[in-house]
């Protein structure tokens, strides 16, 4: 049985006998990069979590045994609190799949690393720049006390990244922009007026932005639901 005392040799051997190799393929049709993956879904890699418990130094090893699952439970066990820049740039290095990203990207807000954001995003590697994408579309809607200055001081980030074409990044710009719209009224006009302002822009990627960005944030659903 594991538990909190569980060390990361324990709970790798516990993933290991979770092993899907139908769930593999299934993963790889979604984009996610299946070379160390054992295929266990994220709520059952969250229920092994809920049992192991929180434990700071034991997730740091988890993240080096490079198995998709070992890495995910590592982000779901860390302590936000504890968790340092250096630690946050360290695994920022080794991301290569999009739901690692987003899912590290939730506990790095949570662990108040706001300030990597504007280095994720000077990053050229692709996974580290949709980081800073994804925590802004986290920040946006879960930092409900952050004044509403800080969130919309991201779209200057988000419009020089809009051109940005690779599929991850361009997805993740879109997301971060329409989560800003979505907080709050006092948000949604400026995101709205980027993402208008993208839909004209001669870029073709910044272009798709804003107009898929601009057709959600004018919807007459979320305007009832912001007022």
């Amino acid at each position: 049985m594991i538990g909190p005392s569980s060390d990361a040799a324990e709970l790798i051997a516990h993933l290991e006998t979770l092993r899907s190799e139908e769930n593999v393929a299934s993963m790889a049709r979604f984009g996610i990069v299946t070379d160390r993956a054992l295929g266990i879904s994220n709520p059952d890699i969250k229920a092994v979590a809920r049992v192991a418990k929180k434990d700071h130094l034991r997730a740091m090893q988890l993240w080096r045994s490079d198995i998709r699952e070992a890495r995910l439970l590592a982000l779901y066990t860390a302590e936000p609190k504890r968790l340092t820049t250096e630690e946050a740039q360290n695994w920022a290095d080794d991301f290569n799949s999009w739901e690692i990203v987003d899912c590290a990207a939730d506990l790095f807000v949570e662990a108040g690393l706001d300030e990597l954001i504007s280095d994720f995003a000077a990053d050229e590697r692709e996974f580290i720049r949709r980081t800073a994408f994804a925590m802004i579309a986290g920040a946006a809607i879960h930092l409900k006390k952050e004044p509403d200055a800080t969130i919309l001081a991201w779209l200057p980030l988000i419009e020089t990244h809009s051109g940005d074409p690779r599929n991850f990044v361009r997805k993740a710009v879109n997301w971060a922009l329409r989560n800003i719209g979505k907080r709050n009224l006092a948000c949604h006009a400026p995101a709205l007026a980027l993402a208008q302002s993208l839909a004209k822009s001669p870029d073709k990627t910044a272009r798709w932005i804003g107009k898929d960005a601009a057709r959600e944030l004018a919807g007459e659903k979320l305007l009832a639901r912001l007022r």
